[in-house]
């Protein structure tokens, strides 16, 4: 593999320098010299150098400086130094000064960095949380090797194998590396369940477990579905065709709420997907282009499956890469209306190298560009660091209550391609119907308990403990929905928790928020003992943005003017 990217490098810079053959002579020279101390640096330098246009001369010199480096620290420095360690340290300095998405990732991170993207990993099917240095059972997958032999949420798992990781100050990488493993082996686990006098022994056979990007797909009314995408992964598209086919079923969609808040992106290709559902073929969904990767248009290859119905988008802060690739294209086809607030704006492609040892860098190689033309990516050539706390920035200037705080410029202003309208490049996707952010002060005290590690332990607890009286009542979900009351002695049990924790009492905050909470609790219990889905059934029954999406889709003269119908 090194020596290809060598090739490469060799290959690219004879098409820049009629001097090659000297030039190359003692660029492998240099390669003999010190590739012993370092052959990831050497690559690492090759692909930098190459991406910021250096000539041949430039990057020998530069080599063969960093080389000499080396050798004398390895040869003279005064005490014994990791020559791995700093090597790595210096790859990851200088990608850090290219730009905020250029990295380089451990040979350790590499396998764990593409499973949520690949769509599945191999261990027992669950989801957990470190509670008060106990690990606990938040949800068994469905299907799974843990559903299977009858673990459930709200098991403290105690013991895996012979290891004892109770009180022990456990980390979640630490679970990883006990509970994952290839398919086909084996784990013993011993585990704490309430209402059992002694702890119980699971023996579980490891398995591929999936790892969905659509959190939830439901009716909101007879002709309306609303979906949840948690990021654009290998198997994005087929679930959500299949999440589209069960709801046909059902009853006819002729709108759809996709909402891509909080969605950090993913594979391009499966933004591509996503976007062609709605549009008809031969449309330009997004072109990437950069100083040594040439442009590449994709294009639509069919009549997308969802043509003629309504379609609101839900963006926010969160929504980034991928989330805005679909985004962009529908609004730039004036195919539907976005809500919500501007997106993130990364507009950057990333390509991964791999390097000797099994780590890799991923390296910025091109812009994406959204049909009309637009770069979406926010500024960051200036300030890193300011790059880095941009939610700050946009918080302490309004934007995130004010649409006129939202900062767009004239010289960055294009063109819709269908009617015309004023829509801007240069930060992000600024949506059309802007939905404030709530500013209630009330919300301080109760993230406060959430941030103390407060209040999910209560709710898990509380789930534990009235787990079979919920289930006897409400034997579905849609009892448990019309019926189930959360008591209000939970708002003094937990600011009695907040107290012994120090948090001072704010029951003026509590009875503000009781609405919001008592709904947070339901949307958690239903999680639990129903289906993940219902979690976003309960959590969008007063949510703005969707409150604003029905409002609009309900309405036919609105929805098409503001696509300039």
């Amino acid at each position: 593999m090194e020596d290809n990217l060598l090739s490469l490098f060799a290959k690219k810079i004879r098409c820049k320098c009629p001097g090659f053959q000297f030039i190359n002579i003692i660029f492998f020279s240099v390669k003999n010299e010190y590739f012993r101390f370092s052959k990831g640096v050497i690559i690492a330098l090759s692909l930098l150098f190459l991406s910021l246009g250096i000539s041949a001369q430039d990057f020998q010199s530069q080599a063969i400086k960093f080389g000499r480096v080396l050798r004398l620290v390895d040869a003279f420095y005064v005490d014994t130094v990791n020559m791995n360690k700093l090597t790595e340290n210096a790859i990851v300095d200088l990608l850090a000064r290219l730009d905020p998405h250029s990295v380089y990732i451990t040979k350790s991170e590499v396998e764990e960095m593409n499973q949520p993207l690949e769509g599945n990993f191999e261990g027992i099917g669950i989801s957990f949380n470190i509670i008060q240095d106990t690990l606990i059972v938040m949800t068994t997958i469905p299907g799974g090797p843990s559903e299977k032999v009858g673990l459930r949420p709200g098991d403290r798992i105690i013991r895996v194998d012979a290891k004892n990781i109770a009180s022990i100050g456990i980390k979640t990488q630490d679970v990883f590396g006990l509970l994952r493993g290839n398919k086909g082996t084996t784990v013993n686990l011993k585990v704490v369940r309430r209402g059992e006098p002694a702890p119980l022994d699971f023996t579980i056979i490891r398995d591929k477990i999936p790892i969905y990007s659509l959190d939830a797909a439901f009716h909101l009314d007879k002709e309306t579905a609303f979906i949840k995408l948690n990021r654009f992964s290998a198997t994005t598209i087929e679930e959500y065709k299949t999440a589209v086919k069960k709801m046909e079923k059902e009853g006819k969609i002729k709108n759809m709420i996709l909402d891509l808040r909080g969605n950090g992106g993913g594979y391009l290709g499966a933004a591509y997907e996503l976007a062609n559902q709605f549009l008809e073929a031969d449309k330009l969904i997004v072109y990437t282009e950069g100083t040594h990767s040439p442009r590449k248009d994709y294009r639509s290859k069919t009549n997308g499956d969802f043509l003629k119905g309504n379609l609101v988008i839900l963006i926010d802060e969160g929504t980034a890469s991928a989330s805005e690739i679909v985004s962009g294209a529908i609004q730039d086809w004036d195919r539907g209306v976005l809500i919500g607030r501007r997106s993130f704006g990364k507009g950057l492609v990333q390509q991964p190298f791999a390097l000797n040892d099994g780590s890799m860098i991923r390296l910025t190689t091109a812009h994406y560009y959204t049909p009309a033309g637009r770069n979406i990516q926010k500024p960051y050539k200036d300030d890193l660091e300011n790059y880095r706390n941009d939610y700050a920035k946009r918080y302490e200037r309004g934007e995130l209550f004010n649409k006129d705080s939202i900062p767009n410029t004239d010289s960055l202003m294009t063109r819709t391609l269908v009617t015309k309208r004023p829509v801007y490049g240069g930060g992000g996707i600024v949506p059309d119907i802007f939905v404030p952010l709530d500013t209630s002060i009330h919300y301080k005290y109760f993230n406060t308990l959430i941030r103390k590690n407060i209040f999910f332990p209560y709710v898990i607890s509380y789930i534990d403990q009235h787990r079979k009286e919920i289930l006897s009542k409400y034997s579905d979900f849609q009892l448990f929905r019309d019926n189930f009351i959360v008591s209000p002695s939970v708002l003094d049990d937990l600011m009695a928790l907040g107290e012994k924790a120090g948090v001072k009492k704010d029951k003026e905050s509590m009875k503000a928020l009781q609405d919001v909470i008592f709904r947070q609790i339901r949307a958690l219990i239903s999680r639990d003992l129903y289906d993940s889905g219902d979690y976003y059934r309960i959590m969008i029954e007063d949510d703005p943005e969707v409150k604003k999406a029905v409002e609009l889709l309900s309405d036919p003269k609105a929805y098409a003017r503001y696509l300039n119908r």
